[in-house]
């Protein structure tokens, strides 16, 4: 199985070698690339709809389309994607729209995303460079099979609303692999440790449970991507209460998961096993309390580390000693804005065009900045022009420029844009908050396993710390101290906590699973995994319930 693997790795590497080479290119010159690529867009997509009324056709420079296209939100786009959706071609762009993928915000409803075939060459004009360096900077991961997380499914999967069955394209891809393309997804799908299959399986406990199973099949796993990292902690939490079923399923090559299987699902998975006593022998003597020792040779996490997101990093390095983290970068279903490159996140400028609208007050005109344009420091929001028909689109995510790889931008996610909460006129946002929790924290030295700044569900207006921590017993009292110092660095929140219109923080503590229940709530609002940002700051009251 190594040499097969390793075989199917190198495979892998040379297809997306001339995606490397290109890319490495293209970060020399980030204003001709992306304005080749932005007229290249408008000339294919000029007799479109929105290519006649926007005048694509008369559009010869990137200052021409800035001057005759608006900023768009998803409200302006979703009457064109209705007019897809009932079956209408070339609306938004000459190609032809395979799939509306389901995204949303962190709060929004459902959102659904063109996707073309132009949308897909562009996604994988990222992902080569990323496969590339990720493989070249740490050759021995060729050794080994990764494993990319698969989107589980929903509780209430939102392809079955009344509202997307009228669709007359199909809504949503039936594996992540799709995002690809056909003969791209089956290239990746030979360097993997859990097969395209696991799509198949509807109950999420048991999809917890086939996914470790083929995880602790292979000894030689060494690469892991994730979008949250939480999403690997739950997995692996799950561990102890499986394990003696998964220790006689990988010995005999059988398959019980915790719900019965549709017959479609476990014809598809079982053809993936067989009885491995020597590999279940060696995992019986390790035992579930230590994940990192089933698996010796893993030496790369791939997930999101930016922004609230890297509270759970610690979490990961203790499971994973010795492991690297990398943060993955900015990636949304609707783009992928950076990568993780040459030991930074630079932007994609072989996939997108971008514009970045700088924050109010920084002392500029307000215009929109190109990628060449920015300074280090600079702070924006993102704006989009893809191959999937989104159009000067407002992603509506904060970054920072952190530094260059030659002279493209490297940038980090610091959260949503527009994300503030403001009960008295004290205008928390999510940017702010996540950094008062973070020196919060590594000024009492704690890690905790999840938090949470709400509204506060008790009377009077204040607000919560929704907290779950390691040690059985929190010094509550220290952290709310701490934690209403660091935030009465906003002005406005110290006035309203000495004027007595809010009440000083409170804790609530979390027994535990306060990452499952918070994304499971967030899917019953219709959000995939995928699709839920770390964020430290919620705006809305009710969680006391919600971790109750």
């Amino acid at each position: 199985m190594t040499t097969l693997t390793r075989i199917a790795n190198l495979a892998w590497i040379a297809a997306n070698s001339d995606g490397h080479k290109r890319y490495h290119a293209a970060l020399a010159d980030p204003e001709g690339t992306q304005r080749e690529l932005l007229l290249g867009l408008v000339r294919r997509n000029a007799g479109t709809a929105f290519g006649k009324r926007y005048g694509f056709s008369a559009i010869h420079s990137v200052e021409e389309f800035q001057e005759r296209v608006p900023l768009s939100i998803w409200d302006d786009v979703e009457p064109w994607v209705e007019r897809i959706a009932a079956g209408e071609a070339g609306v938004l762009t000459k190609a032809r729209v395979r799939v509306l993928e389901l995204s949303s915000g962190s709060s929004a409803a459902a959102k659904r995303i063109p996707y073309t075939a132009d949308l897909q060459r562009d996604i994988r004009h990222a992902v080569a460079p990323w496969i590339c360096d990720a493989y070249q900077r740490r050759p021995w991961l060729t050794r080994g099979p990764g494993y990319w997380s698969i989107t589980p499914p929903a509780l209430e999967d939102a392809r079955s609303q009344p509202a997307q069955t009228t669709s007359k394209i199909p809504i949503g891809f039936e594996e992540d692999g799709e995002y690809l393309g056909g003969f791209w997804k089956r290239l990746a799908g030979a360097t993997l440790a859990v097969p395209g299959a696991i799509r198949l399986v509807r109950d999420i406990e048991s999809f917890r449970y086939i996914t470790l199973l083929f995880l602790l099949r292979r000894h030689d796993l060494t690469l892991i991507s994730v979008w949250h990292p939480s999403f690997l902690t739950l997995l692996l939490g799950a561990l102890p209460g499986f394990w003696e079923g998964l220790v006689r399923d990988v010995e005999r090559g059988t398959l019980n998961p915790p719900a019965p299987l549709a017959p479609a699902a476990r014809a598809a998975l079982a053809k993936f096993l067989s009885p491995l006593p020597e590999r279940a022998a060696a995992i019986r003597n390790l035992g579930p309390a230590a994940p990192g020792f089933l698996w010796p040779q893993m030496g790369l996490i791939s997930c999101w580390g930016d922004a609230h997101a890297a509270i759970h990093l610690p979490e990961l390095q203790r499971l994973f000693v010795g492991a690297e983290v990398q943060p993955k970068g900015l990636i949304a279903t609707e783009a992928f804005v950076t990568i993780p490159y040459a030991g930074r996140h630079p932007l994609a400028i072989r996939s997108h065009f971008f514009e970045f609208l700088p924050d109010a007050g920084d002392g500029g005109d307000g215009l929109p900045r190109l990628a060449h344009e920015l300074e280090t420091g600079d702070v924006a929001s993102v704006v989009v022009t893809t191959g999937g028909g989104l159009y000067r689109y407002r992603l509506q995510d904060r970054v920072a420029v952190d530094g260059f790889v030659g002279p493209t931008p490297s940038l980090r996610f610091l959260g949503k844009e527009g994300h503030v909460s403001d009960l008295r006129g004290e205008k928390l946002h999510e940017s702010f908050v996540t950094g008062a929790l973070a020196r919060t924290f590594e000024g009492l030295h704690i890690s905790p396993r999840f938090a949470l700044l709400a509204p506060s569900d008790e009377p009077g207006p204040g607000y919560a710390l929704y907290l779950e921590m390691p040690d059985p017993r929190p010094r509550c009292e220290e952290i709310a101290a701490a934690l209403d110092a660091e935030l009465a660095a906003n002005p406005h929140y110290k006035l309203c906590i000495s004027l007595g219109q809010l009440a000083p923080a409170r804790i609530f503590l979390i027994e535990k699973d306060g990452v499952a229940r918070y994304l499971t709530h967030r899917r019953q609002s219709r959000q995939g995994l995928g699709d839920v940002k770390p964020l430290a700051l919620a705006t809305e009251t009710g969680w006391s319930r919600v971790f109750r």
